[in-house]
């Protein structure tokens, strides 16, 4: 539809069209195509194309490009309004992962990875920006937390099918990859169709914004990516190399992930909201440390598969307050800085993602507990950073060290 609703005037259309409806069918449909595809893609790429760490490290580092080129999404806000965008990437995104199987080959591989891979990173930035300009400040932990519970519910329902049915059934990796990326698009053509274009209060900057008193958020943001790298591309594939799990085991495991995700992302919100952005960073980080050493543990004392399986999970369950930096930005930020500096946020999360995979790769296969000392490393430096993150952040209170390095908002 072409018509246009003011972000204030929103409350007078129907519920199922207002724009945290649209939000909440979103954080749906992206995981049932990206989640199911991580869920398949060790196995798949191992029995498919035999990939080694080596190439899983290529594989992750042209999945991250799109990522590092996040910045574009500015450039094209000028010519496509944020909503449209967002649900372009998105059918994007579903279409690409339906067809993965097709493409059976290393070369295949990475050219469907590198368009899927466009698709979730220009989502994902759009998205954020959407959520911090259309969820009120002082609801926004306890509503992102219900998308994430809502985003889990829906990938839970697609990993309960792949686990109840892949092998009684003999599922192949092509209907698989079909069913959830076709799932995924479907949900955003009819987005495109049932809701009006919705005109947030604060118009956006259309070019890019680098303040120095976000430095701290830049550079949070910028460990994130580095820290999240390794467990996204290295720990399930340990799961698969190291203990051989099969596809099954390794949907089990993301299976109960998700069961933990919607039972904790509204608390995770709601502890947000109540003890503040700095003290949720600092526990994450605390955890995400002790889970790292350990992993690193597995290789250095020959742990087995049970402490694996349980670290995965509590690997999850910490990166679920991330959150917090979302909240974080949106109390600093100047309104119309949301959605430039989301953009450029995402690629300075990716600098690390475009380099990070293919090196650790060739780490991995000489010594595969550094790479996991390096993410406690990681998280460790970002346990640092939670520190100068004030109790009560806003413009011109961004960090505790303001006297000294603030400059005045610009």
């Amino acid at each position: 539809m072409a018509d246009v609703f003011p972000l204030s005037d929103a409350k007078t259309l129907p519920l199922w069209r207002r724009p945290v409806a649209l939000l909440f069918l979103c954080a749906i449909a992206m995981p049932l195509a990206f989640s199911t595809w991580s869920a398949l893609l060790n196995n798949f790429v191992i029995d498919a194309a035999g990939f080694d760490g080596h190439d899983i490290g290529w594989l992750h580092t042209v999945r991250e490009i799109p990522g590092f080129l996040a910045i574009g999404v500015i450039a094209l806000l000028i010519v496509i309004r944020e909503q449209r965008l967002m649900l372009v990437s998105l059918v994007l995104l579903g279409v690409s992962t339906a067809v993965t199987a097709h493409f059976p080959s290393m070369g295949g591989i990475l050219t469907i990875t590198l368009l899927s891979s466009i698709g979730f990173h220009y989502f994902s930035t759009v998205q954020t920006s959407l959520q911090l300009q259309w969820i009120d400040k002082k609801r926004a932990p306890q509503t992102l937390g219900w998308l994430m519970a809502a985003g889990s519910a829906a990938t839970l329902v697609a990993y309960l099918a792949i686990v109840l049915t892949w092998q009684r059934f003999d599922l192949s990796y092509n209907l698989v990859f079909w069913l959830s990326g076709g799932a995924c698009a479907l949900i955003a053509l009819v987005c495109l169709v049932a809701f009006p274009q919705f005109a947030a209060p604060n118009p956006q900057t259309h070019r890019m914004v680098l303040r120095r008193r976000y430095w701290l958020y830049y550079a949070l943001e910028f460990m994130s990516g580095a820290r999240r790298q390794i467990f996204v591309v290295f720990a399930g594939f340990m799961m698969v190399e190291r203990f051989g799990f099969e596809v099954h085991e390794v949907t089990g495991l993301f299976l109960i992930n998700l069961v933990l995700n919607m039972a904790v992302a509204p608390l995770l919100g709601k502890a947000v909201h109540v003890f503040g952005e700095r003290r949720a960073l600092l526990f994450e980080y605390t955890g995400l440390i002790f889970v790292f050493l350990a992993y690193a543990g597995i290789y250095a004392f020959n742990w087995g598969v049970v402490l694996a399986a349980v670290l995965y999970v509590l690997d999850h369950f910490f990166f679920g307050l991330a959150l917090a930096l979302k909240t974080y930005f949106q109390k600093i930020a100047e309104p119309g800085d949301i959605a430039p500096t989301a953009a450029v946020a995402f690629t300075i999360n990716h600098i690390a993602a475009v380099f990070l995979p293919a090196a650790l790769g060739y780490l991995w296969l000489v010594w595969p507990g550094a790479v996991f000392y390096a993410a406690a490393g990681m998280a460790a430096i970002s346990f640092c950073l939670s520190l100068l993150v004030p109790r009560h952040p806003g413009p011109g209170h961004e960090t505790r060290l303001r006297p000294l390095l603030a400059a005045p908002a610009e």
